[in-house]
């Protein structure tokens, strides 16, 4: 097994004369507002930030001579909140509840009975006017309350964003309202203010819940890591909890449990399955003197593991670290609406100025002139551009649902027209991530069924995957068999046992002459010799398969302009073959990667000038899903990767890659085509 004690990235802290800090942030309602805190924190000499919505986090590197109390000052002279986030290594701070859902839920329940009685005349009784005045008034006072006072924030800092035109329009409908229902004059606009609160709400809540889903990749991560682990102390095992253990304590590892650090094995021998760590398909075989990954699976065996790296430092924990960097190192994507409004939020309340000043000017009564002024904020209240992208988003989302597509964040959507190249992980992505029989090969005079059986009858004793893989195919071909006595597990060789009465040995091709267990045979995949009476009978082909319709999708990805790159951390030669079986090009098989290779071999192509969609299932995925430009998680695989992911395929089936990519540029043509009709609609009424 690879040396895994090299250091992935440098701790955060200082790094030469240059710190960076993490702030925390509270307050923020909208991409305007991120993009203020970040304009505030730039304007510090020596300070680079980059404020993240979607995480309600600043990622900050700044002169060491600048404390964190200026930070936070900076921040709070742009009207948020801030704080700095603590390193514990072990767990990602919690996101507060979705407050909103209680106000959209109150809010819709009441619009109903406002916008039937405004809308249908035929309802209309004596008075109606003053229930809808009743009804509406809890709308906008209690429901647009977060609206508002966003909109008076943005105020006192001398700002104006969306909050402030949705504040101004349903608080002008209402107050306007009011007055024609009081003095028994002019028109109402209830139901204005109380459909455009209700469907903003709807809105905010939906990106409420996905800024609370935001942090799950870190805790998916953090799951992998064991709780607590048994120590051996001055002779005895004690468990304590991980948080308890130091450089040099000799840990106890049982089959079926996670090893709880990163260390070096002093006595025992398994098969730790490192595949979420490190994308390996097959379980590696350790024994003394090997390395052993924190959260790596211990299949059999009973191991003695001495840490050589703890808490924070262990590979698991920097992946954890790597994660949050990738996704604090996006360029916070404003929303469209956020842009236009950025023009035209000033310019309606110009205009309204404008109008309100030109009435006087033509000599018209002051109630004239403000019913006009008023007129301009109501039918500019940014009903038609507040609903472009969520309507949209709920089609494309809903048809995404039918389709096994699962679009989790809609800004995702801005980076899919310019995808050029996909990046597909191998093991659980491109192949099943589990090993089969590809082929059995008797030696002249031989019975395959025979060689197969009587090696699946030895397996049948064992836990190793490759024994599973024997066992499964002897049984799928309705194979019996044997019994099988003395059998004798001889970890780095292989597995033997009497099979009525006669000997029979399992073991790697080549193994037996001092071969590693674990070396793949060219590009077959695993081969393993079955030998009784002193000579090889057959021999038995593994490999991890491609699945069904993979080849498929590579194809229409091709078809479509794009280039498919295979990345994976098993070897080159199995790469190669998977490639070649799929029709990627061997030029674009990038092989033999750790999980920060993954993220660097992302950015090197995107520093080439490529728009990259990774493709991946497992934890060593979630580094680079989260680096690319868009993240496809398949939904078979980890939480980690799917949490990482902008987007999930929920079958795991590599024929909704192009599926996804056609519809996400769908969805987004029609919200900027939504988008184009609501301002030009607007701009036409004012």
């Amino acid at each position: 097994m690879a040396n895994t004690t090299e250091p992935i990235i440098p701790p955060r802290g200082i790094i030469g004369d240059m710190a960076t800090t993490d702030l925390e942030l509270r307050g923020m309602t909208c991409a305007s507002c991120a993009a203020r805190v970040e304009r505030g924190l730039n304007q510090l000499d020596g300070v680079r930030a980059t404020v993240n919505l979607a995480i309600e986090r600043a990622r900050v590197e700044h002169d060491a001579g600048v404390s964190a109390e200026a930070l936070i000052e900076a921040v709070e002279a742009t009207g948020y909140q801030a704080s700095v986030v603590t390193e514990s290594g072990q767990e990602s701070p919690a996101v507060p509840e979705n407050r909103l859902r209680p106000r959209l839920i109150g809010s819709a329940l009441l619009a109903v009975p406002v916008v039937a009685l405004s809308m249908v005349p035929a309802w209309q009784f004596g008075g109606w006017q003053w229930w809808v005045f009743a009804l509406t008034t809890p709308i906008v006072f209690w429901g647009g309350l977060p609206f508002h006072r966003a909109a008076l924030a943005s105020a006192r800092h001398r700002a104006t964003t969306m909050d402030t035109l949705v504040s101004l329009g349903t608080l002008a409908a209402y107050l306007w309202s009011a007055v024609a229902v009081i003095s028994g004059h002019g028109h109402v606009y209830f139901e204005v203010a109380a459909v455009v609160t209700v469907f903003l709400l709807a809105g905010r809540t939906a990106e409420s819940r996905a800024k609370r889903e935001a942090g799950a990749a870190l805790r998916a991560l953090l799951t992998l890591g064991a709780k607590d682990a048994a120590v051996l102390r001055d002779g005895t095992e004690v468990r304590v909890p991980v948080e308890q253990l130091h450089v040099g304590d000799v840990v106890v590892v049982r089959p079926g449990e996670r090893v709880a650090t990163d260390g070096v094995i002093v006595e025992g021998a398994s098969a730790l399955d490192t595949s979420a760590m490190t994308g390996e398909s097959v379980p590696a075989d350790v024994g003394p003197g090997d390395g052993a990954l924190g959260g790596a699976l211990n299949t059999y065996g009973r191991l003695l593991v001495r840490a050589t790296k703890v808490g924070a430092d262990t590979q698991l924990a920097r992946m954890a670290k790597l994660v949050t960097d990738a996704q604090s190192g996006k360029a916070a994507v404003q929303r469209l609406a956020d842009r236009v409004s950025a023009v035209f939020v000033p310019a309606v309340l110009a205009v309204s100025s404008l109008t309100l000043a030109g009435w006087l000017l033509a000599g018209a009564s002051a109630g004239a002139a403000f019913t006009a002024a008023v007129a301009v904020l109501i039918i500019a209240c940014p009903c038609a551009l507040g609903l472009a992208t969520p309507t949209a988003i709920l089609v494309g989302t809903g048809r995404g649902a039918q389709l096994g597509i699962l679009i989790k964040d809609p800004r995702a959507l801005e980076n899919v027209r310019h995808i050029d190249t996909v990046v597909l992980d191998k093991t659980g992505t491109v192949t099943t991530g589990v090993m089969a029989v590809t082929d059995v090969a008797p030696r002249p005079g031989e019975v395959a069924d025979v060689v197969l059986a009587r090696a699946a009858a030895v397996e049948s004793a064992s836990e190793h995957p490759v024994a599973r893989a024997i066992v499964a195919a002897a049984r799928r071909r309705g194979l019996d068999l044997p019994a099988v006595a003395d059998f004798v597990n001889d970890p780095g060789t292989g597995v033997s046992a009497a099979v009525g009465g006669v000997p029979v040995s399992v073991t790697r091709a080549g193994s037996l002459a001092g071969v590693d267990l674990l070396a793949p045979a060219a590009e077959a995949g695993t081969v393993v010799e079955v030998t009784w009476d002193q000579r090889v009978r057959g021999t038995i082909t593994l490999a991890d398969e491609v699945k069904a319709g993979s080849a498929a999708a590579i194809t229409e990805l091709k078809a479509m302009g794009i280039t498919p790159v295979l990345l994976t951390g098993d070897t080159e030669a199995v790469a190669r073959r998977v490639g070649a079986e799929v029709g990627i090009d061997a030029r674009h098989v990038i092989a033999g990667v750790l999980p920060t290779g993954k993220a660097d071999a992302v950015k090197k192509l995107q520093a080439d000038g490529a728009t990259v969609a990774m493709v991946g299932d497992g934890v060593n995925d979630s580094v680079a899903l989260a680096t690319a430009d868009i993240g496809m998680a398949m939904g078979t695989g980890t939480d980690a990767a799917i949490e990482a992911g902008d987007l999930t395929l929920v079958r795991g089936d590599l024929s909704t890659v192009p599926t996804a990519l056609r519809l996400s540029a769908r969805t987004l043509r029609i919200i900027r085509q939504n988008l184009v009709w609501a301002f030009g609609y607007n701009v036409a009424a004012i």
